[in-house]
């Protein structure tokens, strides 16, 4: 019987992580690169990359960056090659990339939803579309998306994010059917709210929205990227060889939660 911590090991697999220049993508794939992972990112820009590129090797990451629209399935299925030709097939997928807009529904244009569905769900089916042939073929794959609370949950301003995540919640679902026979899993993570440079604002202590969140979480803190790379690494190991479908929610246990009686 294997020792149970090498089921958890990363050793030899290459994995893509889109949008990974920071933030989340970043740390799941800091957390790959010390399972043993080799590691590709995407972004939409040369300068995202670069900075992206410098971040990891500040960290001691030898890290492969591609500039890719994951909304242009021409251009993805060239990244997907130009992987395979530089670094070899691609055994662990994490659909990242994401884009919110916090507007009001009768207050959006069609075309701003379109946008966020485009990047949000369109993108992780082109990706992972690109990706799942040669997963196939080599017998064995991980395909992980970066799901959301609004996978559950609706709040205000947020029904195109929202509509996307519960379309990438199924999306997750249906991959999992469709591909389970190729010994290939398909699993997402759920983040609830996390410090991030970008949440920075909204977690000035006195800030309602900041107290609103430490009231809703059991935990009582926001999360951090580092509460995602465990989880990350177990939905990428041969640990989670028999999870399939499933969202693991990182949220400090909100969804659990009614919250306090006011």
């Amino acid at each position: 019987m294997e020792n149970i911590m090498k089921t958890f090991s990363l050793e030899g697999k290459i994995a893509l992580i889109t949008g990974a220049s920071y933030g989340i993508g970043f740390a799941i794939a800091t957390a790959y690169a010390q399972a043993g992972a080799t590691i590709c990112f995407n972004d939409i820009n040369q300068e995202l990359v670069d900075k992206g590129l410098k971040a990891y090797e500040e960290i001691g990451i030898k890290a492969h960056g591609y500039v890719c629209d994951v909304t242009d399935e021409a251009k993805v299925q060239e990244l997907i090659a130009k992987i395979e030709k530089e670094v070899g097939v691609i055994d662990i997928l994490v659909n990242n990339a994401g884009i919110i807009k916090r507007i009001p529904m009768t207050e959006m244009s069609a075309e701003d939803f379109r946008k966020v569905v485009d990047v949000d769900l369109n993108a992780p089916f082109i990706v992972s579309k690109a990706a799942l042939p040669n997963m196939i073929k080599k017998g064995h794959g991980k395909i992980i998306n970066i799901c959301s609370m609004m996978s559950e949950l609706g709040r205000e301003t947020v029904s195109a994010y929202a509509a996307a995540k519960g379309g990438l919640k199924m999306l997750t679902r249906n991959i999992a059917s469709e591909y389970g026979q190729y010994n290939i899993q398909c699993n997402g993570i759920g983040p609830g709210y996390i410090a991030t440079p970008q949440t920075a604002p909204l977690r000035v202590p006195g800030n309602p929205f900041n107290d609103f969140i430490i009231s809703k979480t059991p935990a009582a803190r926001w999360g951090t990227t580092e509460d995602l790379m465990g989880p990350a690494v177990f939905l990428a190991s041969s640990a989670s060889d028999f999870v399939n479908g499933h969202v693991l929610y990182v949220d400090g246990g909100i969804l659990a939660y009614i919250g306090k009686q006011p």
